[in-house]
């Protein structure tokens, strides 16, 4: 399973089945009108998001989107901290990303998932005992930018 494929999104506003694996809520703001006992996840990882100049430059204009992924990827390069929990849970199976953003398609969400797919592609760690050997995950040579 790739990077992509282990990392689901799921908008927080549709009221369904809040996603496998570990659930991070990756908004610098906590979605309006939710409520924190509402949402079901396991870490808001507000430092993962665009920062708070990136988030309003972009406002979620379609045309401004191949920039944006630009500018927040190299925002995220600057921080890897703020992604290292998702990393982690990469290892042991899928992960879900809940966002807020109407565009299902141009988010950081999207773009989050992108960029973690383009530089880290993990294989959750087979159980103990599958004689599957022990590697966590694999690194492309590729930069991303």
């Amino acid at each position: 399973m790739s990077t992509a494929e282990a990392i689901h999104l799921v908008r927080v506003y549709d009221r369904t089945d809040p996603g496998p694996g570990a659930r991070f809520l990756v908004e610098r703001l906590w979605p309006r009108g939710i409520k924190k006992t509402e949402l079901q996840v396991d870490r808001w990882l507000e430092d993962v998001a665009p920062s708070t100049a990136l988030r309003r430059w972009f406002g979620h204009d379609p045309d401004r989107w191949t920039e944006f992924r630009r500018r927040y990827w190299r925002e995220l390069a600057a921080h890897p901290e703020a992604w290292q929990p998702i990393v982690e849970a990469l290892k042991r199976g899928p992960v879900t990303f809940l966002f807020s953003s109407r565009d299902r398609e141009h988010n950081n969400a999207v773009a989050l998932q992108q960029y973690l797919a383009r530089r880290q592609p993990f294989r959750p760690q087979p159980p103990s005992g599958t004689g599957r050997g022990t590697a966590l995950c694999t690194r492309r040579d590729s930069a991303v930018e």
